[in-house]
């Protein structure tokens, strides 16, 4: 996946370490109510094989998720309200985010700077010399829209890295959605770029 991290290069301008190489990285792993959180569940077994994590899910989110297939050591997070001492104990704890997916809802409301679920509460605290990454997932005439045109824009603007989606189709060939990558390339993406920073300090 071709996929440049504002994070990395700003950490390397800089001379941020993220993340310290001697343990394993802390992962807060996001979710919002769209048809690809089916697949989060899969997302959590590919970061757990390299990484501690987390998760913080939205209320929409839960109908596609089933939180008993979430390795067991995962603390799950998903009661909304913006003055849950939790939001602090993540922005505490975490060293990078990935919300995938992201839906379009979710999208505006970042860049919109508005915060009333846990999820959106994180994100609008996130210290971004941290990375932050943002697999988006909607229906093509959503993606489309010269809205979520200029919301895209504004998130890498933030120094959020975006994961592009990609266009699948139904059976019948018609367009079914613009959807998030397989969890396994989200976690490859990740952990390649998690690692070069590692790599480029300990040079």
């Amino acid at each position: 996946m071709d996929c440049s991290n504002p994070a990395v290069i700003k950490a390397k301008s800089e001379g941020i370490m993220l993340v310290e190489s001697q343990r394993k990285p802390r992962i807060l792993l996001g979710a919002c109510g769209c048809i690809d959180a089916a697949k989060f569940e899969l997302l959590c077994h590919e970061f757990s094989k390299w990484a501690r994590i987390a998760v913080c899910v939205t209320e929409s989110s839960s109908r596609f998720i089933d939180s008993a297939k979430v390795p067991e050591a995962v603390k799950f997070y998903s009661r909304p309200g913006i003055s849950d001492s939790n939001s602090i104990k993540l922005l505490e704890w975490a060293d990078i985010m990935v919300i995938a997916p992201l839906s379009a809802h979710t999208l505006a409301k970042i860049v919109g700077g508005i915060c009333d679920n846990l999820l959106t509460s994180v994100v609008r605290g996130w210290d971004h010399n941290k990375p932050i990454y943002v697999a988006p997932s909607m229906h093509p005439f959503m993606w489309k829209n010269p809205l979520t045109k200029k919301h895209c824009d504004r998130i890498q603007q933030l120094g959020i890295t975006l994961m592009e989606p990609l266009l699948r189709c139904s059976a019948r060939g018609r367009y079914a959605s613009y959807a998030m990558p397989e969890p396994s390339e989200i976690s490859y993406t990740v952990k390649i770029s998690h690692e070069s920073i590692v790599t480029y300090y300990s040079l």
